[in-house]
């Protein structure tokens, strides 16, 4: 990387990348993967002038975002974060959406305690609260099971290591980041740090790590799957995800897209009845009697109350983990069969389908659970 030493070079080399992203339709230029990355390294030092900061996000996301800009951005974000490796040979890498859910009852949550009693090591990671959905997020969710959501990176590569899986907070392995949650807040829309941050792979794999994220709109997949490749990731697999999500659709067909090995990503097909799933909605719909969000101040609200569809996502993700079946049950099942059909832990899908509901109807994957308390 090009060495910027002193804050005045940093400064106007923040101006330089202002002036050439933000000239309009017509004239705007696209940084380089360098200019990029220490445009993010100066935002990230708390230096950055907060007007200048929004600015320039908000051109990159008017202009619309290249791929070294991307991939700049995310190395930035990789160099001053906490990554650690786990003592165990392969880890997957859950990439949800930070800014949570509003439209359905998540399930992801809980994906990785299923996997962990698999025998797939895997990290969940997020933050309490952003925009631009400000949604039910994996902290609300967990805390409400009753869980430490604020493990160190140390304790939480030691939880992973002692029972499969573990959350992450992206406040404990990239506090830099996380310092840019209030201006984030106030820019309302979504920038570029929706897109990369989910990448970041806060812990690895002696051998490999896999990374398993979800999309909505078509051109995401090669924007993900260079990321991934950026961030080190040995393979990775994107679902067309209910809210951008790891968990497809429950009622009708979805795409994965994967690579292995770094290499160019391929795509197949998904059925939900190629596995048994039946169902007459995409996903656990939203309780009736969820309240609406409250309204503080000037912030921008969502239609239900995040913490109360946190605490009812808790509840209904426990009793699938107990065995009981339902849509959410339903979810865990489709999701987990993907990720360890991915893996070479089966032979198919179904085979896949199988194990997991053997796993949740013991209840093992429950115990797993709750061993994190």
């Amino acid at each position: 990387m090009t060495d910027i030493n002193t804050d005045l070079n940093l400064k106007l080399h923040m101006r330089q990348c202002i002036q050439k992203v933000a000239t309009g339709p017509e004239y705007s230029k696209d940084l380089s993967y360098e200019d990029a990355y220490n445009a993010m390294r100066h935002i990230l030092s708390g230096e950055a002038d907060p007007v200048q900061v929004a600015v320039y996000f908000i051109a990159l996301r008017m202009k619309r975002e290249t791929d070294e800009e991307n991939r700049g951005t995310l190395q930035a974000l990789i160099d001053v974060s906490v990554i650690n490796t786990a003592n165990v040979d392969e880890v997957l890498d859950i990439s949800d959406p930070y800014d949570g859910y509003t439209r359905g009852v998540p399930a992801s949550t809980f994906v990785p305690a299923v996997l962990a009693t698999m025998g797939v090591h895997s990290v969940l990671h997020g933050l309490e609260q952003v925009g631009p959905k400000f949604g039910a997020t994996h902290h609300k969710i967990l805390k409400a099971v009753g869980l430490n959501v604020n493990l160190t990176p140390a304790e939480a590569v030691a939880q992973l290591e002692r029972i499969g899986w573990a959350y992450l907070d992206q406040r404990q392995f990239a506090p830099r980041l996380h310092d840019l949650i209030p201006i984030r807040q106030r820019m309302i829309k979504r920038q570029v740090l929706t897109t990369v941050e989910t990448l970041l792979g806060p812990i690895r794999g002696q051998r490999k790590t896999h990374c398993m994220g979800g999309y909505v709109h078509k051109g995401y997949p090669a924007i993900y799957a260079s990321l991934a490749r950026q961030a080190g990731f040995d393979s990775a697999m994107f679902v067309r995800g209910v809210e951008g999500g790891i968990i497809p659709s429950l009622q009708q067909a979805g795409k994965l897209f994967y690579y292995y090995e770094k290499v160019e990503e391929q795509q197949r097909d998904l059925m939900p009845a190629d596995i048994g799933i039946q169902a007459e909605v995409r996903a656990v719909p939203l309780p009736g009697d969820l309240p609406a969000a409250p309204v503080i101040g000037d912030e921008i609200a969502t239609a239900v109350d995040s913490d109360a569809l946190a605490v009812k996502a808790a509840e209904l993700g426990m009793a699938a983990l107990g065995g009981e079946k339902g849509l959410m049950y339903d979810s865990l099942v489709y999701s987990t069969s993907i990720c360890l059909a991915h893996l070479g832990r089966y032979g198919s899908m179904q085979e896949a389908a199988d194990a997991v509901r053997t796993v949740l109807d013991g209840g093992k994957a429950l115990e797993t659970l709750r061993a994190a308390a």
